[in-house]
């Protein structure tokens, strides 16, 4: 009887084992294939243009430089002025070619008063994601002072 009880137990524990670890094997490629989150939203000087939306990083590799192999930001800009300025979304996307780390800027410009223009985009091997919002004439792209003044917000980062 002893030996039967034994038996019972351990078929038991082993079971409860094998539930565990296929609970686990089911979730773990799922947690690591994608680590999407809500940002904004973030507002030019005085409220003159908002941007906020989401992105999405897939497949981070850390084997030479930390990026994630596909980055996907959606979102939406809006231009809270009612003259000719324009409300903009600039991303600066800083990505990995061979073991440097250049980066490129992406531009969303919406000109009509609070109808936001919607984006979405995606980028590869990308280490860094930054933005910055402004209010400014209509041109065909952001000016110097849109670029290089203020401070950039993080949106995401490899780790």
């Amino acid at each position: 009887m002893s030996i039967s009880r034994t038996l019972a137990g351990l078929t038991a524990a082993a079971t409860a084992a094998l539930a565990t670890f296929a609970a686990v094997a089911a979730v773990a490629p799922a947690a690591q294939a994608d680590t999407g989150s809500a940002w904004g939203p973030y507002h030019a000087p005085r409220h003159t243009a908002k941007a906020w939306g989401t992105l999405s990083a897939v497949g981070e590799d850390h084997a030479v430089l930390p990026t994630a192999h596909h980055v996907k930001i959606t979102g939406k800009v809006y231009d809270n002025t009612r003259g000719s300025a324009c409300g903009w979304a600039v991303f600066r996307i800083t990505y990995r070619k061979g073991n440097n780390l250049p980066f490129r800027h992406h531009s969303v410009r919406d000109c009509s008063y609070r109808t936001p223009k919607h984006f979405s985009f995606k980028y590869s091997h990308v280490y860094q994601v930054e933005l910055k919002v402004c209010s400014e004439f209509k041109t065909a792209k952001p000016s110097l002072n849109c670029l290089y003044a203020g401070t950039w917000k993080t949106l995401y980062l490899s780790k």
